[in-house]
């Protein structure tokens, strides 16, 4: 399906936004820690008519049959559901977060159509996010940065499609560069971009999607956030950015095991971002492996987010010499990272596949991705 043949007339102008990889930093985000991520050469498409009336209509390649519509002046998360909010809660979180006066607009007709593979865990609604942010922000005229329109995808993403994401995917997706991380501050959005230097250093990172799906609206992710919520809270401080990792013997005595082990995850987490960011600054991506290893544990031990598929993929991977290898994303299933020598990544990807069928687990897919740049009007 295609925007003129849902349509009947070719859009105006079309936008694009990439999907993105958590590099490191994990469940930090929500608690003003520091992330890692890069926007992936995997890009969502908004192809976007202008019409001259209120009325803003949805339609996509994944659901060719159904066109969704809303106007203008019924923007509010009780009138939207289904993946069509990821659209329409932009347009209302223009308005009620970043204070955009739709008074005088007229709508659009968009058509979505992605190659960023949904529910691995590299941030496909991130990806329609940005890309309608982006688009809807110019052709309106608000004259919004991209820091900003990164604030309202996450604000949306919470209040009108319910899921209580932090700040990172929106900021990859936006504000993402080739061969390059984007180093985020999630408390102050002060962002550096730092030099991942794969190519020159014959690395790859190699994307295994379990296939086994999740969705960050479900109990398991809420949960998290509520123990790092009380973990703060007991621990007198703001978020558990606040907390060091040489703070964490007062925290084990103040805390239920499970919520110190919460907290602790996301503490040891931050520190292992800060030193991720050195390590490629002094030493280079070869020696990060450690630090991406420590990373899968403290998920798996600790944060208790990981699931068999995905611990079978990182070890299989460290078994077959990649790097380092980590799950990546919100956990409960999607796709885990390695960082590998091009040269190994056709070894890599055999064992990990004859591995999965070993277990009796689906086959996994298994794909390369490079930085790429974000958001752009294509």
């Amino acid at each position: 399906m295609t925007f003129q043949q849902v349509y009947g007339y070719e859009p105006a102008v079309q936008y694009s936004a990439p999907g993105r990889v958590n590099l490191i930093g994990e469940h930090t985000d929500y608690n003003d820690g520091y992330v890692l991520p890069f926007a992936i050469d995997r890009r969502t498409v908004a192809s976007i008519g202008q019409r001259d009336d209120r009325l803003i209509r949805v339609a996509s390649a994944f659901e060719p049959d159904a066109v969704h519509e809303l106007s203008l002046d019924d923007l509010a998360p009780e009138n939207m559901d289904g993946w069509s909010a990821y659209v329409f809660g932009i347009a209302w979180a223009l308005r009620e977060q970043a204070g955009a006066d739709l008074s005088g607009k007229t709508g659009f007709d968009v058509f979505i159509d992605s190659d960023v593979p949904v529910g691995a865990g590299l941030s496909s609604s991130a990806a329609i996010e940005c890309g309608v942010a982006l688009a809807f922000t110019d052709l309106w005229d608000l004259g919004l940065s991209r820091k900003q329109l990164a604030r309202v995808g996450q604000y949306s993403e919470n209040h009108a499609v319910g899921a209580p994401t932090g700040i990172m995917d929106q900021s990859a997706s936006l504000l993402g560069e080739q061969d390059a991380v984007v180093f985020l501050d999630c408390r102050t959005l002060d962002t550096a971009v730092v030099e991942l230097a794969l190519e020159a250093n014959g690395l790859e990172v190699l994307v295994i999607d379990t296939r086994v799906e999740h969705a960050h609206a479900t109990g398991g992710y809420k949960a998290r956030r509520e123990s790092c919520e009380r973990g703060a809270a007991a621990m007198g401080v703001p978020a558990l950015r606040d907390v060091a990792v040489e703070d964490l013997p007062r925290a084990e005595e103040l805390l239920d095991d499970e919520t110190f082990r919460r907290v602790r995850h996301i503490v040891t987490e931050d520190q292992r971002v800060l030193d991720t960011v050195r390590t490629l600054r002094e030493q280079g991506p070869r020696a990060i492996g450690e630090l991406l290893v420590a990373s899968h544990a403290s998920m798996r031990d600790d944060f208790e987010i990981s699931v068999p598929e995905l611990d079978l993929a990182v070890e299989t991977a460290m078994a077959h010499g990649a790097v380092g290898a980590r799950m990546t994303g919100g956990g409960f299933g999607g796709a885990a990272i390695a960082l590998v020598d091009r040269e190994a990544r056709g070894a890599i990807t055999d064992a990990v596949t004859s591995a999965f069928a070993a277990a009796g687990y689906r086959e996994p897919t298994v794909f390369t991705v490079h930085a790429a740049q974000g958001a752009r009007r294509d």
